[in-house]
């Protein structure tokens, strides 16, 4: 069952994220507050650093991880990100890997983001969203 999730306007004008297990992320407008396109990418880029994350540490060791940095082509026409961007990389300097064993790092990573990345293929189709909207009064 997929967990639940709402968002609730907070008292300060912000928006916070909440869901049943206790998590809360706060967004907005304004300095110091992700938008929630902002969220959309950060959403992205999470998941391929999560999907990532055993391969990294199978090689490089516990802890390490990819940082990833997605940029996005924003329409203002349609008011929708028309594509994304991902660099995803990892600092193996210290485990002074040949080339080979570098490649073979990244292959596992790629593998790894394409199975299990949820959010990189949602993104990649055509996904409906259905909204109702009700007033209670």
């Amino acid at each position: 069952m997929a967990k639940r999730l709402w968002v609730e306007r907070a008292a300060d004008g912000s928006w916070e994220g909440h869901s049943d297990d206790g998590a809360m992320i706060k967004f907005g407008r304004g300095e110091g507050l992700f938008t929630p396109g902002d969220l959309a990418q950060i959403a992205l880029a999470g998941c391929a650093a999560m999907s990532s994350q055993f391969a990294v540490e199978h090689t490089l060791g516990e802890g390490k991880g990819a940082k990833v940095v997605v940029n996005a082509q924003y329409s203002d026409d349609d008011d929708a990100f028309l594509s994304f961007n991902e660099q995803v990389s990892v600092d193996a300097t210290d485990a002074k890997l040949s080339d080979e064993d570098a490649d073979k790092l990244a292959e596992r990573m790629t593998r790894h983001i394409e199975k299990g990345c949820t959010v990189k293929h949602t993104y990649e189709r055509e996904t409906p969203v259905r909204m109702s909207i009700n007033v209670r009064n």
